[in-house]
Order: C-alpha cells, then sequence, then structure tokens
C-alpha cells in the first residue's frame, strides 16, 4: 500500500502541480485539509467586508455575523469608532452575544453563561468572584483590525494587515461617486452553498454562464455578452458619465496586487442595454438617484476588494456581495441592497422591485455552483481549459496559486 502524503505536504504541492489555463484540480474543492490550510496562509490574512456603517448607526448599536467559522460582534462604540470584537468569552468560551443585531443595553455585553460582561470596546467590566489579583485588563474581548472606507466595513484577522492604499483609491473612484458614504441598508439576504467557497467566487468572476443560467441579467446587461461586442457601448457609457460630471475610476484588480504589502482592489464600467438605466425587471428605476449622479449614465460600475468581498453600483442602488466561506463545502453568500441615505421605503422605492433581479440570479447562482461542486466531487473529474470570457476567473486562480506558493 502507498504510503499516504502528509496533508502540510499535499498542500504544498498542490498549487505546483496545476496546468496552466485551466481550472483548478478537485483537492482545491475537496480536501478539508487544504481548506484549512487556505484560511491560514491566504483568506485571513485579507481584508473582508462584513456590512455597512448604516447598520450600526448610533453607539450600542450592533451585529453579529461569522467568518471562516469565527464569530464576530460588530459595534460602535461611545466614541463612535466601530470594532470588530471576536463575539468569544474571555472566561470559558460562550458567545458573549446570540442576538442577530440589537442595541447593548447600559453599554454592555453581558456573557449568558457566568455573567462576565464587557464595555463597547471590548474591555473587561466586571467577572463575578474572581480574586483580587484577577488582571481585568488582560481579560478583555480580542479585537481585530478593522477599517471603514467610504461606508464599508472591512475587517482583517491578521496580526499586521496589509495596506489599504490601492483599496482607498480604488473606492475614492466607484463608491465615492455614488454615494455609499451616505447610503443606507434596504435589504440584506443570505444564500447557504453547499459548496466550496472559491467556486462561489469565480463563478462571480466570470459571465460565460450568464446567458444560460441567467436571463433576466442578461436581457439588459451587456457583460453577459463577449467583451468585444461591448467595447462601443462601454464607452458610451464612460461619456455619458463625464457627461454628468461623474469621474469613475477603473483600475486593475491583479496589477495592483503586484505591489507587495498591498490589499488588492479592482473597479470597472459596463453598459446596460438600449433603453435600460438601473438592474430593475425593466430596466426602469427602482429609487432616488445616489451620489453625484443627476441623471442616469446608462451603465453600472463593478468594483471588488481582495478575496471575498465584491460589489455592484447602479446610479440608484447597490449591492454588496459578501463569499463567506465555511468549511470546505460550505459558503454563504450574503447580498445586501443599499439606497440612498434618506429613502423611504414603500414611498421612494419598493423592496419587492428593488431586490427582485439579484434574488432570482443569486438563486440560480446557488443552484449552478452546487451542481457544479457536485460534478467536482466525482474521483474521475479532470479540469478543463477556461474560455476567453473566463479570463477574470482565471487571474483570480492564478493569483490564489502564487500566494499559497
Amino acid at each position: 500500500m502507498a504510503a499516504r502524503v502528509p496533508s502540510a505536504e499535499r498542500g504544498a504541492r498542490a498549487p505546483s502541480a496545476q496546468r496552466p489555463g485551466h481550472a483548478l484540480s478537485r483537492e482545491f474543492y475537496c480536501d478539508a485539509e487544504l481548506f484549512e490550510r487556505e484560511v491560514r496562509r491566504l483568506i485571513l490574512r485579507h481584508w473582508h467586508c462584513v456590512g455597512h456603517h448604516s447598520q450600526i448607526p448610533e453607539p450600542g448599536d450592533f451585529f453579529t455575523t461569522s467568518f471562516c467559522g469565527e464569530p464576530l460582534l460588530i459595534v460602535r462604540g461611545q466614541d463612535r469608532e466601530v470594532r470588530a470584537l471576536l463575539n468569544v468569552c474571555r472566561h470559558r468560551g460562550s458567545r458573549v452575544c446570540t442576538q442577530e443585531s440589537g442595541h447593548a443595553r447600559g453599554g454592555v455585553f453581558v456573557c449568558p453563561y457566568h455573567a462576565w460582561s464587557y464595555g463597547l470596546d471590548g474591555r473587561l467590566r466586571a467577572a463575578r468572584h474572581m480574586p483580587d489579583e484577577f488582571d481585568r485588563a488582560a481579560h478583555g474581548l480580542k479585537r481585530f483590525h478593522t477599517r471603514i472606507i467610504e461606508g464599508l466595513i472591512l475587517v482583517s484577522f491578521a496580526d499586521s494587515p496589509l495596506g489599504l492604499e490601492h483599496v482607498e483609491a480604488a473606492l475614492a473612484g466607484s463608491a465615492r461617486a455614488y454615494g455609499w458614504a451616505e447610503a443606507q441598508v434596504a435589504h440584506r439576504e443570505i444564500y447557504r452553498v453547499q459548496a466550496n467557497w472559491k467556486l462561489a467566487v469565480e463563478n462571480y468572476m466570470e459571465c460565460y454562464h450568464c446567458g444560460p443560467a441567467h436571463e433576466e441579467y442578461s436581457r439588459f446587461h451587456l457583460y453577459a455578452r463577449p467583451a468585444p461586442l461591448n467595447r462601443a457601448a462601454d464607452e458610451r457609457v464612460r461619456a455619458r458619465a463625464r457627461e454628468l460630471g461623474v469621474e469613475l475610476r477603473e483600475v486593475d484588480f491583479f496589477a495592483l496586487n503586484a505591489r507587495p504589502g498591498q490589499e488588492a482592489a479592482d473597479s470597472a464600467r459596463s453598459a446596460l442595454g438600449e433603453g435600460a438605466v438601473s438592474g430593475s425587471e425593466d430596466g426602469r428605476p427602482l429609487a432616488p438617484l445616489m451620489g453625484q449622479f443627476s441623471d442616469y449614465d446608462g451603465g453600472m460600475t463593478f468594483f471588488d476588494v481582495g478575496l471575498t468581498s465584491n460589489f455592484l453600483a447602479y446610479p440608484d442602488h447597490g449591492l454588496i456581495y459578501r463569499f463567506v466561506p465555511n468549511s470546505v463545502q460550505s459558503t454563504d453568500m450574503e447580498v445586501i441592497w443599499l439606497v440612498r441615505g434618506d429613502a423611504r421605503a414603500g414611498a421612494d422605492y419598493d423592496v419587492g422591485r428593488l431586490t427582485w433581479l439579484w434574488k432570482v440570479t443569486s438563486l440560480a447562482d446557488k443552484r449552478i455552483i452546487e451542481v457544479n461542486q457536485q460534478g467536482v466531487n466525482s474521483r474521475f473529474y479532470e479540469p478543463g481549459p477556461y474560455t476567453p470570457m473566463e479570463q477574470h476567473t482565471r487571474r483570480f486562480v492564478e493569483w490564489i496559486l502564487a500566494e499559497l506558493q
């Protein structure tokens, strides 16, 4: 019987064994030990969007989430700073906060197990019946690096996080023009996908599948067609935005990432079909115009931060797409819809119309990603070559392989 190759050695060999220009081999989507290697060596090094600052407008407001199985408590402190705290008690490890969102009564979080209590900044305020020599200052909730850029809450688990210079520049030329810092959350949905996180992100990165899988999206979004067919339409959208006085920058995700020590970010423009102005069922407006837009430019903007955070902006609404790895074949896709900060549901926009397109699209994505995973699970699966319409997926995969090596 052949000797089993140790997991560390398998993980080290896997990236260099990939065939150039082809999809990843089976173990990248099926091997639990390789997934843990990715989490430790790749995912936790980067910055990830956990939400929008409008979710916690006042001191004491909080929401809970998780990432790679790590429970997070996102809270606005009395100093109005937003912090990401590990939602794990420093006594015996219980979850401190069990609510999805709310307001901390009295400005404290009380562990439901033994009633240790913590302030909004994570400091331990009280620990019942502990001896006099107990050091409360050494037992606060663990904190992670947190930044808010254009309203987006970004968190890194790294001791020394990647720089955010590229991210700030990319979002200044995209999210800022759409007024995302002044936006509010209109709706949220979480889609539980039984598939590896990379299959979910890879699917998002390409539109080769859009024609067969997304009839509703393809009706008005020219990104669903091969790029050479869209160049004239995309340039018209760029010119129209300039006419409206809206400056939008397009930057390359992978070129920027070539600079060591910096988080990657990108942005790109794309045209909508003739007569369409927004991502709606009929192409018509959905909500009040946002940011610098005084009229519709006939297009939209994609932008991305790091490995798992992707965004879409129309002139009248926006979407945050969060990909949350849970385990080797479990991923959450969270979709967050944004509208102008003073827009009123039922008066200025209809939630059903606002969310229709990306609910339909996300449900279809969940289905095709899970079917993809089921096929990849085959012992006889053999990766095939990428097409020109999958160039962004190919570059994303090559970036992952380079980082793992």
